[in-house]
């Protein structure tokens, strides 16, 4: 497969120049060698703005958390109670299983950045199925206007290719530092948080508070910030004083690092 990726509007935009599988007992063989899997998809309301469905990770904006309008939310078989926010995927739409409403050799790599619950579109993010509630540009990508249903998809996990560092969003107030990590490369999901101020001089732990916010219970203020972030598939930066000691809640906070 050929991929050409550029950055636009803030988020990575996947262009396919050729996109060949070829079908081998009723599974999906890609030519790198990773497994494609089955899933379903739909989409949000096409009236409701893409670039607020950061829901149940935290996201603010999904422009201002790096990802642009490509997201999703993801079932509870992909979501792993909130571990997979910031995740890539690549998602095709399964023209073999449907050519009534699939776009053929169409992908589009996705975000996730919300929680589909049970019982939401009819079952179909209920355990253990994998299925994906795209914003409709995405889900457009790749199936034609008109079709209000639900859609076969092929997907696999994918690294992100983010423009920019790991930005750094400061919330709480006093002694509760809760801060929401976005514009994740590499696996792009969190698996542990470290936080050093300047006069603490060690690191203390962090634990998620609720999806891409990660908390600690220590007053920081008036000090320099350092974070040490590890994600799901084992890489560990660490982004020292990326956080000036002026800094006040509700400010984010760009590093020059990123994971690729």
């Amino acid at each position: 497969m050929m991929v050409a990726m550029i950055y636009g509007n803030g988020g990575l935009v996947w262009v396919l120049h050729a996109l060949f599988f070829m079908v081998v007992g009723g599974s999906f063989v890609h030519g790198d060698g990773g497994a494609w899997l089955h899933a379903h998809a739909t989409f949000y309301g096409a009236d409701q703005n893409p670039t607020s469905l950061g829901g149940a990770c935290g996201y603010d904006n999904t422009f201002h958390a790096g990802f642009g309008i490509n997201t999703a939310a993801v079932s509870g078989a992909l979501f792993r109670g909130g571990e997979a926010c910031g995740a890539c995927f690549l998602v095709i739409c399964n023209y073999n299983v449907d050519p009534k409403w699939c776009l053929r050799r169409r992908a589009v790599a996705i975000t996730a950045t919300n929680f589909c619950p049970s019982n939401n579109n009819g079952g179909w993010c209920d355990p253990p199925r994998a299925h994906f509630d795209m914003s409709s540009p995405a889900f457009l990508t790749i199936a034609r206007q008109g079709n209000e249903g639900i859609v076969p998809v092929l997907y696999k996990r994918v690294s992100c290719r983010r423009k920019g560092g790991v930005r750094f969003t400061l919330r709480g107030q006093s002694n509760f530092n809760m801060v929401m990590i976005s514009n994740v490369g590499g696996s792009g999901d969190i698996k542990a948080a470290w936080v050093k101020g300047s006069r603490t001089r060690t690191w203390m732990p962090m634990h998620r508070n609720w999806g891409a916010n990660w908390q600690a219970n220590v007053d920081l203020r008036n000090q320099r910030m350092s974070f040490k972030v590890t994600l799901i598939d084992g890489r560990t930066l660490d982004f020292v004083n990326v956080v000036p000691s002026s800094w006040r809640f509700g400010q984010t906070f760009s590093s020059l690092v990123q994971f690729s």
